[in-house]
């Protein structure tokens, strides 16, 4: 027996399963497709989709949480405005925290520039952000005095670390592909309401019939009979 090869199965598997697809968007009668495309329409309109809008809540909860851990770690250590001049007016790399908030703000002007305001559908601003973020902490857990400044010299880099990891990991396989999808599946079914228009919405199905048998055969008996006819008068 002649097997096919495992590339031209997948292929195979691949139009069955985009023509049973198709099949499904056309078995839609005309109601349900003006309804979807209503629907992916009025989300167009809305600018921005449900899980871009998650990505953005995402991002300003980052800034709003490394600027809260931050100013618990300037009550901690002997009051706001006295550590807030000694770590903004008096900056030291090594000891001072107020690099990794800035670090937030970043995270946070870029992304919600690039994934809000101009509605980006590409990853390079999440590469961007992620690099220097993850570049920066590992420079700065290597080169300051952090960890002899007592739990948040752990705390502020790692969670930092964490946050700008789990926005690209979002970013790169829920919000990307899940509006991919939505604009395939609007694209069928505006192909498919293409189609149905097409169609004229006045014939019914009782109207599309095949035309009757042609009667050469009686046609062939009768002359038969007509050439006999002088032979039995004979």
């Amino acid at each position: 027996m002649n097997h096919l090869p495992e590339n031209m199965e997948n292929a195979l598997t691949g139009s069955q399963s985009s023509h049973a697809s198709l099949r499904d968007i056309h078995s839609i009668n005309p109601t349900q497709l003006m309804a979807r495309i209503e629907s992916y329409e009025g989300r167009e309109k809305k600018g921005i989709s449900d899980v871009r809008r998650t990505f953005c809540l995402f991002v300003t909860f980052d800034l709003l949480f490394v600027t809260l851990l931050w100013i618990i770690e300037l009550n901690v250590n002997g009051g706001i405005e006295n550590t807030l001049e000694k770590e903004v007016v008096q900056y030291d790399y090594y000891s001072s925290y107020f690099d990794i908030f800035l670090l937030a703000v970043f995270r946070f002007k870029v992304l919600i520039l690039a994934y809000a305001v101009c509605r980006l559908r590409h990853w390079w601003a999440i590469a961007l952000t992620t690099a220097v973020t993850s570049a920066f902490l590992l420079a700065k857990v290597i080169l300051s005095k952090l960890f002899s400044q007592g739990a948040f010299g752990y705390v502020l880099p790692i969670i930092s670390f964490i946050l700008a990891w789990i926005e690209t990991w979002f970013l790169d396989f829920k919000v990307l592909p899940q509006e991919a999808e939505e604009e395939n599946r609007l694209l069928i079914v505006q192909d498919a309401s293409e189609r149905e228009a097409l169609i004229p919405s006045g014939l019914s199905d009782g109207q599309f019939y095949s035309p009757p048998e042609s009667e050469a055969g009686s046609d062939e008996a009768e002359e038969k009979q007509d050439s006999e006819k002088p032979l039995l008068e004979l």
